[in-house]
């Protein structure tokens, strides 16, 4: 994989030193807040990591190149860029490699570039998961796929709120796929602290973490396993009243006929408007909140 592979010095360097390192997604920068604040959060998210004694880094594609670790001026340039970046899953990695064109990891693609580089951490907002209606319309995000595939621990807020929970969970048990609570027993729902719906396993320490995935990698499983982590509880919002606004957004989404991979971006960009911003601000901490979890993890694994 070294002819599409470009890791940059520090992180070369830090593994070299056995450092601890997290990987951190690019869609979050392109598609997940306007310019300036998406930069401004990316650079606080590689800031908190570096604080918890770990290595930050963004993974994203430049030019056809799989990114690991990306300088301040890539940066800039995905967040000014923005939405003109493709949102890359599993199935735009190849494209995007042979056509040189530049695409913003999603939490599955961040995965498999994760995977490649040897990092088994990487923290996230939310991850994709079965949409609501999925009975009919068969969306189900290719994030729940690469869970199975790719050996990496992710760190999260649970399952975006626009999404199917109780689906989700049900799709991750079926592919044998661990869903734990950091020290919760109720799957976090993104913007609230709980969904009334149980994890797989309940741990309350990084450590505890680090052993369980020692222990099935060992066993030689292969899958990943998922870390939710609450949103911390002066920055979780009402379940119903986040709900109320989602209905609203989807009710928009489908009058306009908006479906496929500009479903997320766009309802979490309507969210915000029905919110009044205090959605991005939630969705900020939460991912700052996941990035000092990872580090932690990343820190007790070494």
């Amino acid at each position: 994989m070294n002819q599409y592979l470009d890791i940059s010095p520090e992180i070369r360097k830090a593994q070299e030193a056995k450092m601890p390192i997290v990987a951190l997604e690019s869609t979050i920068i392109s598609h997940g807040m306007p310019y300036p604040k998406n930069v401004e959060t990316a650079l606080l998210v590689e800031k908190t990591v570096r604080d918890a004694g770990a290595v930050p880094a963004t993974l994203a594609i430049i030019h056809g190149r799989l990114k690991v670790g990306l300088s301040g001026d890539e940066l800039e340039y995905f967040g000014k860029k923005g939405p003109q970046i493709t949102k890359a899953s599993r199935r735009d990695i190849p494209y995007l490699v042979a056509n040189k064109q530049d695409g913003a990891t999603t939490v599955a693609a961040t995965m498999i570039i994760a995977a490649l580089a040897g990092i088994e951490v990487f923290a996230t907002g939310g991850i994709g998961g079965v949409h609501r209606e999925a009975q009919t319309t068969w969306d189900v995000s290719a994030d729940m796929e690469e869970l199975v595939k790719s050996p990496v621990i992710v760190v999260c807020a649970g399952a975006k709120a626009i999404l199917d929970l109780k689906l989700t969970l049900e799709y991750l048990e079926t592919k044998g796929v661990n869903v734990i609570g950091y020290r919760t027993d109720d799957l976090p729902a993104f913007y609230s602290r709980e969904s009334g719906l149980n994890v797989t396993y309940r741990l309350d320490t990084p450590e505890q973490i680090a052993a369980l995935w020692k222990a099935q990698k060992e066993l030689g499983l292969g899958q990943g396993v998922l870390v939710t982590n609450p949103i911390p509880e002066k920055m979780g919002m009402d379940k119903n009243y986040i709900e109320a606004k989602i209905q609203m957004a989807l009710a928009e989404m489908k009058r306009l006929g908006i479906h496929g991979k500009d479903t997320t971006p766009y309802l979490l960009d309507k969210i915000q408007k029905l919110t009044e911003g205090s959605s991005l601000e939630s969705n900020i901490s939460l991912v700052l909140n996941n990035a000092r979890l990872a580090a932690a993890i990343a820190v007790a694994l070494n």
